[in-house]
């Protein structure tokens, strides 16, 4: 049943994508909110919600290293794979005001958990707790808090010039409010059952095969807590709404690290391994190269075809690394 359910989750995250993509434009035409920040919340949310629950589940059951590694290689998945994907796809545009503000805002974001895990043993001797105290947790989830009130904000209180438009002019027109609702609804569950099945699936092949937990998380769990957002993403950017691909991604991230590491560090401290802690080392890297791609890169607030062909490889080399660390070469 675990296998059949595993192929049925992949139907379960392509159509749900497409009723999340749909209902989320739907509502951004209706309300005037512009897709970026439909992006940055409800979608990111709806595809954030399997790396909630495996979090948790791993976290009740005494499997706290398994939460870690899916955050950080979810994290990592879907700046060089997903929008490593897309970008392959079709060249990816960046709206400038995007990579200085909300770009910015998650490259921070990982940089706070980064001190955050390592600030008591900085401060303290050799045995200093090294991880996400209750306290951290706390202090993740205020900004969190801080960056929705930001969000949500600069949408009702524009400062954008015309060229680069805070929010979109509202449509007024009769339509199905409640069908909208159905989708995003439906959509996010598709998503989250999908993403589960999948999980599950990958983790009974895992077991099979004997691979570690940290390598599961990191890797298979990872990847298929970040389908959603892969499948999120290729659907938006197949209507051209390159706005809520972006804002999925970089929400998601968010989500990620501010949300759902800072709800676990608060239902139990979270020790970090120096394996971890090489971990967010490198999710502090990757979030540097999306930013550098878009800044200092060939074609400046652009995500190429080429670049995203790139982060594709260094995607793999990430896989090598994790899986030749996990059988002891490193």
């Amino acid at each position: 049943m675990v296998y059949i359910l595993f192929v049925i989750g992949f139907f379960g995250l392509i159509y749900g994508a497409e009723w999340l993509i749909d209902g989320a434009s739907a509502l951004a035409k209706k309300t005037g909110v512009s897709g970026l920040v439909i992006g940055l919340t409800i979608v990111a949310f709806g595809t954030s919600l399997p790396e909630l629950i495996v979090s948790i589940f791993a976290i009740n059951s005494g499997a706290p290293a398994l939460a870690i590694g899916n955050i950080i290689g979810s994290n990592v998945a879907n700046t060089l794979l997903v929008l490593g994907v897309i970008a392959v796809m079709t060249p990816i545009y960046v709206r400038r005001v995007v990579v200085w503000r909300e770009i910015l805002f998650s490259l921070a974001a990982i940089l706070m958990l980064g001190v955050l895990v390592a600030d008591v043993f900085l401060a303290g001797g050799d045995d200093a707790f090294v991880g996400l105290s209750r306290v951290d947790g706390v202090v993740l989830i205020s900004y969190f808090l801080i960056f929705l009130y930001y969000t949500f904000g600069k949408t009702w209180f524009p400062v954008e010039s015309e060229t680069n438009p805070a929010v979109e002019k509202p449509e007024h027109h009769t339509s199905d409010v409640p069908n909208t609702i159905v989708k995003i609804i439906g959509g996010s569950l598709a998503l989250y059952f999908g993403g589960r099945w999948i999980v599950n699936g990958a983790i009974e092949i895992a077991d099979l095969l004997s691979l570690s937990e940290g390598f599961i998380g990191l890797t298979i769990v990872a990847i298929g807590t970040s389908l959603p957002e892969l499948a999120a993403s290729i659907t938006a950017v197949r209507k051209k709404k390159e706005d809520i691909a972006i804002g999925n991604v970089i929400g998601s991230n968010l989500f990620n690290i501010l949300w759902i590491l800072g709800l676990a560090a608060t239902m139990q401290p979270l020790p970090f391994s120096n394996e971890q802690l090489s971990d967010v080392m490198i999710a502090i890297a990757v979030a540097l190269i999306l930013l550098f791609t878009l800044t200092i890169g060939k074609h400046k607030h652009q995500i190429s075809r080429s670049e995203g062909a790139m982060f594709l490889v260094l995607y793999a080399g990430y896989l090598i690394f994790v899986f030749t660390r996990s059988i002891g070469v490193f």
